[in-house]
């Protein structure tokens, strides 16, 4: 039963959501199966967040190397959490002033918006930043011209490049302003052309992908969900 009921449960959700999108009156079942979905998702945080607890306390608890690292991640989630759930200085909504708990705890202003944008955003451009440095080393291994496909990325990046800064401005400079040839003209036309057409065929495969695995999944052919043994 505990490997039935869920595949039942999936097989039916998804045929429900699909009949839904294709015929009229199986809508309302498809708002039904949504319910469930944010029920289930709402779970699955719950489920989420205790074991990231249990995860990073039994890291502390082992002196495992950075389990300091864990300490911080451990009061950063409890922190958030209280004050997101508490609604720690959140103003009221203006329709009723009366109440405390009325108000958006994202509203600006608010310990939850101040922890987001003075805390969380900044780490993650923080983050970011220092994964250029593994980006531009990658992309130096990739630029290599060993090949023919090698070769049109390199120069494709080249172009694109030059075209983005005033050496190229100032090397086409006599062409035409319409002409095609100048650079920044001809970065523009790869980079809303070729690379439009590119992104589309990837998104193309990757719909196509999400489709079959989706079947497969509704279908009870993959059921990898339900753990290692299936």
């Amino acid at each position: 039963m505990k490997r039935t009921i869920p595949l039942l449960i999936t097989s039916v959700g998804g045929i429900i959501l699909i009949l839904s999108f294709f015929i009229p009156f199986a809508q309302e079942w498809g708002e039904t199966v949504a319910v469930w979905f944010d029920i289930l998702a709402g779970i699955a945080f719950i489920l989420g967040g205790g074991n990231l607890l249990k995860t990073q306390l039994k890291k502390i608890s082992d002196r495992k190397p950075g389990w300091g690292y864990a300490g911080v991640t451990v009061v950063a989630f409890l922190a958030t959490l209280y004050v997101g759930i508490a609604k720690v200085g959140v103003p009221p909504n203006e329709q009723y002033p009366d109440k405390a708990w009325s108000g958006d705890y994202q509203a600006e202003g608010t310990p939850f918006w101040w922890a987001y944008e003075y805390g969380f955003r900044p780490l993650v451009a923080t983050m970011f930043a220092m994964l250029a440095f593994y980006v531009a080393s990658a992309a130096f291994r990739a630029f290599r011209a060993k090949n023919l496909e090698a070769t049109l990325l390199l120069g494709t990046a080249f172009i694109i490049l030059l075209g983005r800064t005033y050496a190229g401005v100032w090397l086409t400079s006599p062409l035409p302003d319409d002409s095609p040839l100048r650079l920044e003209t001809f970065s523009d036309t790869i980079r809303d052309v070729f690379t439009t057409i590119g992104t589309r065929a990837i998104m193309i495969g990757v719909a196509l992908g999400i489709a079959s695995t989706s079947l497969k999944i509704i279908l009870g052919v993959d059921r990898s969900y339900l753990g290692a043994r299936e």
